[in-house]
């Protein structure tokens, strides 16, 4: 079902950027604007493990630790059958989590130290295998392409813009069309890749309660995560990564939800414990 909703919102980013791209320089113009975003998606798809971990001055754990964060992963990935991944500790007192890297075979998840102190070993175990299944799932991968799609509407949006206020007078209708769309476009491009993150982190839940066989400790943690957030928020420097963390940083209602990286916790919670896994 969420790939299904993924599928169907990949295609309408796909079919924004065609028509705003007919629209600005053709097939041509609507080719180069691709290109041109995905060079510069490709070096933060290919770093973006690195960079984000040392955003957070996350330091790497091994089997030593004594946390136990590190086997709580080992365990679940032997029973999944995933390769092993890095595993970080964040020195911040959010509670919070996340899993970066381009690909399952390099692929780090990370805790922070205020969630290993507010949950228990079963909570930890349901969020571990949250970002396990967002790994599992090539969610990076997923979003670097939905990332692509909406710099490149973002690029066209640009050139509209320009093409509107400085084309052909003579044009005038065009123009405003021009300008309709590149106001509009780039604003409905944010829309569905918002929409895309949600589906994945549904999709990670389900595959974590899956990958744990217990929905009710996932649900249970993230009530806790929120909460812990709500009390000590990471605050707007987290706000371009806001979408890799189990539990959205940067809380916001009304309209704002539409352009929330996280679906909202009611329904997560509600779905979990709907879920009925077979041990």
């Amino acid at each position: 079902m969420h790939w299904i909703r993924t599928f169907f919102l990949m295609a309408f980013l796909t079919l924004i950027l065609m028509v705003i791209g007919s629209l600005v320089g053709g097939r041509e113009g609507a080719v180069l604007a691709l290109v041109v975003a995905a060079v510069l998606n490709l070096g933060a798809y290919w770093f973006s493990d690195k960079m984000v971990l040392a955003r957070y001055k996350a330091k790497e754990i091994g089997p030593e630790d004594g946390t136990g964060l590190y086997g709580i992963v080992r365990d679940l990935t032997t029973r999944s059958g995933l390769p092993m991944p890095r595993v970080y500790l964040i020195p911040t007192d959010t509670p919070n989590a996340f899993a970066t890297g381009r690909s399952p075979r390099h692929a780090a998840v990370a805790a922070t130290a205020g969630i290993l102190r507010i949950l228990s070993p079963r909570e930890l175990q349901g969020v571990m295998a949250h970002e396990l299944a967002h790994v599992q799932n090539r969610d990076i991968l997923i979003q670097s392409i939905a990332a692509t799609l909406a710099g490149a509407i973002g690029f066209l949006a640009f050139g509209a813009r320009l093409r509107a206020f400085f084309g052909d007078r003579r044009d005038g209708g065009n123009g405003i069309l021009l300008l309709v769309v590149a106001i509009l476009a780039p604003l409905a491009a944010m829309m569905v890749q918002m929409a895309i993150s949600r589906s994945r982190e549904f999709g990670a839940d389900a595959g974590g309660a899956a990958m744990s066989r217990d929905p009710e400790a996932l649900a249970s943690a993230l009530e806790k995560i929120s909460a812990g957030v709500a009390r000590r928020p990471l605050g707007d420097e987290a706000a371009t990564t806001a979408h890799l963390f189990i539990v959205n940083p940067l809380h916001a209602g009304g309209l704002a939800k539409l352009f929330s990286t996280h679906p909202p916790l009611e329904q997560r919670v509600a779905r979990l414990r709907s879920m009925r896994v077979r041990g």
